[in-house]
């Protein structure tokens, strides 16, 4: 898998987060470089830790299932991206709801980012079929997801002030498209080989 292809994934994954960070930069009232980096830490270090979960699973079963191996990949993709595309929400309803919690809440945050990261957990069973080393996906899933969740806060709290309509359920939809294109992509790699 090349570093292109890396990234696109990293850049799919991220969408859940990005469009949560969006949803909980709307609900803060007065927020903070500080908010924005807390929640830029939880949701990148959650999206690193997760695959190497689902890579290790994957590595122990690796060895039965290596015949069927870029169907799984593509299965699991594929779902995973349906899974974005129907699930898509918009985050003004967040500024709209008069009793919103604390989004910046620790046990919040734990909740927000691991229920975002477990897609991030099968992408990491996908790796390990596809025998790729865990550490630079890893690394470079973990930067990009900082990075959007960090920007969504800004775009949160720019779209709650402005009143502007959402265009997240978009984004989440093209990231689950383009884990779908992976998937499928992986899958002809496979086929033709």
């Amino acid at each position: 898998m090349n570093l292109f292809t890396m990234i696109t994934i990293a850049v799919a994954l991220a969408m859940d987060a990005f469009a949560v960070s969006i949803g909980t930069g709307a609900a803060i009232h007065k927020m903070r470089l500080r908010h924005a980096l807390r929640v830029g830490f939880f949701f990148g270090t959650f999206q690193a830790i997760m695959p190497v979960f689902g890579w290790s699973l994957g590595q122990l079963a690796a060895e039965y299932i290596e015949r069927y191996d870029h169907w799984i990949a593509f299965g699991l993709l594929s779902f995973i991206g349906l899974k974005m595309i129907i699930e898509a929400r918009d985050p003004l309803t967040e500024c709209e709801d008069e009793e919103v919690r604390d989004p910046l809440n620790l046990y919040i945050l734990i909740v927000l980012s691991f229920a975002t990261s477990i897609d991030a957990a099968v992408v990491g069973v996908t790796l390990s079929f596809l025998q790729i080393s865990i550490i630079l996906p890893i690394l470079i899933i973990g930067v990009v997801t900082f990075a959007f969740s960090f920007s969504g806060m800004y775009i949160g709290m720019f779209i709650c002030d402005r009143g502007s309509d959402s265009f997240t359920i978009w984004i989440e939809r093209a990231g689950g498209i383009v884990l779908i294109g992976i998937g499928l992509k992986i899958l002809v790699e496979h086929l033709t080989c």
